[in-house]
């Protein structure tokens, strides 16, 4: 049994690869920077004291999960399975996730990346796999035993529903809402020893102080979260060309998220020495608080009810 046409694309936010192939297969046709900036992702950063490589996986999704409602996709957790999950219990989620598939509803994952289930045959669940040419994650799991996982794993099992979309109007205000509260109420979304929006800068320049500045943790959040501005930047960019009346307010943002992704991705490169890199993250920080007076005055313009139209 496979969902014919059910496809993740290389995105380094591998969630919002999985939000791609679910809208596709679903026929919707936002582009990728409406799925990154509704759903809140786009305005996203979470930063370990360490600058362990857990940042884009370990916050609270809570308000992810509604924003992406917003988008007619409805993402139910069905639990949490580790190596201690009994044989029962393997074999009560199969159950549920083959019911589902069968229903023609795409299903999903997460351990270490967000993957999509596509389907089953008599050997385990087919799963994708986000990058080509790279045998992690697993692309499939075998029926009872989820061997692939190896001994130590920490999963968490999903079905996507198709529901009815927000207005453009409700979903765009509510994205806004969202940007605001992760630079003003970071502590909605993440718990210590994480940092969400102006303490995640806190965070990071924290780890490049103490050393962690060259390790493969500073390099994969540095990519994720510029990827994350990039689509920012361009969620502005369309908000703007569907309103031109905020044309000004929205091209101001999207230069100052473009910036942003520009710093981020050059404070990616282990190589960068400390002191240069705490300057550059320095200076993304200012940038970043400076967005928050712009997110709120374009908040402000947009109307509080969706148009008649």
């Amino acid at each position: 049994m496979i969902l014919d046409g059910l496809r993740v694309p290389p995105f380094n936010t591998t969630l919002l690869g999985v939000v791609r192939g679910v809208a596709d297969f679903y026929g919707y046709t936002y582009s990728d920077a409406t799925l990154y900036g509704a759903t809140g992702h786009a305005f996203l950063i979470n930063i370990h004291e360490t600058l362990c490589p857990s940042g884009p996986y370990c916050w609270r999704v809570d308000r992810f999960e509604v924003l992406l409602r917003n988008l007619g996709i409805s993402r139910t957790d069905h639990g949490f399975f580790g190596p201690t999950a009994s044989a029962d219990e393997r074999r009560d989620i199969e159950r549920t996730l083959t019911g589902l598939l069968d229903q023609g509803m795409p299903c999903g994952l997460l351990n270490l990346e967000n993957q999509l289930i596509t389907g089953c045959d008599d050997t385990g669940l087919l799963t994708t796999q986000p990058w080509a040419q790279v045998d992690f994650p697993p692309g499939h799991l075998t029926w009872g035993t989820w061997e692939e996982l190896g001994e130590s794993f920490h999963m968490n099992l999903y079905s996507f529903e198709r529901v009815r979309p927000a207005a453009t109007e409700v979903a765009v205000r509510e994205s806004l809402v969202c940007a605001i509260d992760m630079l003003a109420r970071p502590g909605l979304y993440t718990d210590e020893p994480y940092g969400v929006g102006l303490r995640a800068y806190d965070k990071w320049i924290g780890a490049v102080e103490s050393g962690h500045g060259a390790e493969h943790g500073n390099w994969w959040n540095a990519t994720v979260w510029a990827e994350c501005r990039a689509r920012a930047s361009d969620y502005f960019r369309e908000i703007g060309l569907a309103r031109v009346e905020l044309a000004e307010s929205t091209t101001h943002l999207a230069d100052a998220y473009q910036e942003i992704a520009n710093n981020l991705g050059r404070a990616s490169n282990k190589e960068l020495g400390d002191a240069d890199k705490i300057d550059l993250l320095k200076a993304t920080a200012a940038t970043e608080q400076a967005c928050l007076a712009g997110l709120e005055e374009l908040l402000s313009r947009l109307p509080v009810e969706p148009s008649s139209s």
